[in-house]
């Protein structure tokens, strides 16, 4: 970087936030870091106020969309849409796409009836429910009536009573707003009891790994991702597949878990190297960098990122895919901005 060498540190605290806490305090107390690369979204809004206090920009791997009001989450980034936005243009995109114009709805559709969600997460997991408000009151919005939520846990080998309950509502579709396991528990489980619903997944519920877990029951299921799947023919994909072959050779099935990591990094690096260049490689010289990017291109699949000192949310332009001949294929690219410029403002930090 600017011919600087990064020294980077690598700990797994395995999702336990007093871990992530101390390890954190060693970082800033020890190494004396200038920024982090977070994870798990429970952790990176426990230590959102203490990275505020001590201006140590925090780039994490959750989306939520609480980090990003710069009024109370200042120095939280991430190089995705946040999860709401994401939610919400995935309901949108099947709602378009599929309740307005798949023929199998048509009756109802005719008929004046309402779609009809229901939502499976892990009530108490934080990564689970963060869209969760934001995608009822758009569902409100868009005319769907909403079914009990069912709270399936993010170890569920077992959903068959929570898919009882929602076929008494027999609802269209359903969110699932857990990790690739539980979301193949809960679609599996589904269909063994003879819900017809279409389903819809958070970006860490809909990946390689899901094709893999379900095979052909996971043929169909919608859900937005933070970057293109991993081998995709977008660019800067061949140097992240270099990169992964000459430090981990030995792994041979990657996804696009790699890639969300792969981004994130490439957004911290680029503040470092904006901030250097300007002879301010310090907390706040990061935050100032990061925050001047205007339509930043990553590469990978990523939408184009925009910061600024008042909005954190990197973009309002969401990739949903499906699973079509076990493959993910994009399905279509919403912005929800441009859709809803006057709700979009109202939408941040949430």
């Amino acid at each position: 970087m600017n011919g600087k060498r990064i020294r980077l540190i690598l700990n797994d605290y395995g999702y336990r936030i007093p871990e992530a806490i101390t390890l954190y305090k060693r970082y800033r107390d020890v190494d004396k870091v200038v920024a982090v690369l977070g994870w798990g979204t429970g952790d990176t809004a426990a230590l959102a106020p203490t990275v505020a206090k001590d201006q140590i920009p925090y780039v994490s791997a959750s989306y939520s969309g609480e980090l990003t009001d710069p009024a109370k989450t200042p120095y939280n980034f991430f190089a995705s849409p946040d999860y709401s936005t994401g939610a919400r243009a995935t309901l949108l995109a099947w709602y378009e796409e599929v309740w307005l114009k798949d023929e199998r709805f048509k009756a109802e559709r005719e008929a004046g009836k309402k779609p009809r969600i229901v939502m499976f997460y892990s009530f108490p997991t934080p990564y689970s429910s963060a869209p969760i408000k934001a995608l009822k009151e758009f569902a409100q919005m868009l005319g769907f009536e909403i079914g009990p939520d069912q709270d399936v846990p993010l170890t569920a080998l077992d959903a068959k009573s929570q898919a009882l309950a929602a076929k008494e509502f027999n609802p269209h579709v359903i969110w699932h707003g857990n990790t690739t396991q539980s979301v193949a528990t809960g679609i599996r489980d589904a269909k063994a009891v003879g819900l017809t619903a279409d389903h819809l997944a958070n970006p860490y519920g809909i990946g390689e790994e899901l094709i893999r877990l379900l095979g052909p029951q996971a043929e169909g299921v919608y859900g937005w991702l933070a970057a293109a799947p991993y081998g995709a023919d977008v660019p800067g994909m061949d140097r992240l597949k270099e990169a992964a072959q000459k430090y981990n050779p030995a792994l041979k099935e990657r996804t696009v878990r790699t890639v969300q990591a792969w981004a994130n990094t490439m957004l911290l690096y680029e503040g470092l190297k904006k901030a250097d260049a300007a002879g301010q490689l310090n907390g706040p010289g990061i935050k100032a960098a990061i925050e001047s990017f205007r339509d930043l291109d990553l590469g990978l699949g990523v939408p184009p990122l925009t910061y600024t000192p008042d909005d954190h949310r990197p973009s309002s332009r969401v990739n949903v895919y499906v699973i079509r001949g076990g493959k993910l294929q994009l399905f279509k690219q919403v912005d929800l901005k441009e859709k809803f410029a006057d709700q979009w403002p109202k939408w941040k930090g949430y």
